[in-house]
């Protein structure tokens, strides 16, 4: 069996909207950490530790080290990761929004196929009649429960600001036009399923059409799905289709969305 990589990381060195963040505690630092958390549960251990005392010293562990820890602090929305309804609006089809930690486990280990929309332009979106192209130019018809990857190209920009700007957004009628097939979950590789600010934002405010603003997302409100927003190197999978996805969400309690290592399962 042969498993492909299809996700991007948290990385707080590359370009982001919203602030990133990873504290890393070294080996010979986590010492000093640990006394200073162990011995400040009290406040007698709180004066020790600020009058030199230490209940853990270098030589009493391995080569004088002790175990790294990295704190990271980060949006769901950063890194490879799965959208619920609750990252839409607080009700879904009538009914209260479900979030990321209520995403049905069966749907993230389905077959999966890729449809290559490179040829979609960022002030564009991706409509049914795109869908319907692209799986008719690889000869393919959509089950119930297949994951369908939106191959747009637009991952090489991932790190820097084009990643925010150059990349198509889906139309509700692609959306219609995949939930109508039985899909429970779909993915692109951009940052987000709108198109980007700079033409969405502009178009809404010129207009004060609020269809305009995050239609993809609010649509959610409408019909239940769930997507995977920044896949990346859809282009290392060999053919269209004829692979299994996983897409486990992390479990994190109560949030919107919520990260995952999206890989394809080759025979």
């Amino acid at each position: 069996m042969r498993i492909i990589d299809l996700s991007l990381p948290i990385d707080e060195k590359a370009f982001e909207v919203h602030k990133v963040d990873i504290e890393r505690v070294t080996h010979k630092a986590g010492i000093d950490k640990f006394n200073r958390i162990i011995m400040g549960k009290t406040l007698s251990g709180k004066l020790s530790y600020l009058l030199g005392k230490r209940i853990l010293r270098p030589c009493d562990v391995p080569d004088g080290e002790f175990l790294s820890l990295e704190i990271v602090h980060s949006p769901v929305h950063v890194g490879t990761h799965l959208d619920y309804s609750f990252h839409y609006g607080s009700k879904s089809e009538g009914r209260a929004a479900k979030t990321a930690d209520e995403i049905p486990l069966e749907y993230c280990y389905q077959y999966g196929v890729r449809l290559d929309l490179r040829h979609k332009k960022p002030a564009e979106a991706i409509t049914a009649a795109d869908m319907e192209a692209a799986l008719k130019r690889i000869n393919y018809n959509l089950k119930p429960l297949d994951i369908v990857l939106l191959w747009t190209g637009a991952d090489k920009f991932y790190g820097r600001p084009e990643y925010f700007t150059d990349y198509p957004g889906v139309d509700t009628s692609a959306i219609d036009y995949l939930l109508d097939c039985g899909i429970k979950v779909f993915g692109t590789d951009t940052m987000g399923i709108d198109r980007p600010y700079k033409f969405m934002l502009k178009e809404f405010l010129d207009s004060k059409d609020p269809r305009k603003f995050y239609p993809a997302h609010f649509y959610g409100r409408k019909r239940e799905f769930i997507h995977i927003e920044r896949l990346g190197r859809l282009e290392n999978l060999p053919a269209a289709a004829g692979f299994k996805i996983i897409c486990f969400p992390v479990r994190i309690r109560q949030t919107g969305a919520a990260w995952s290592r999206v890989v394809a399962l080759l025979d």
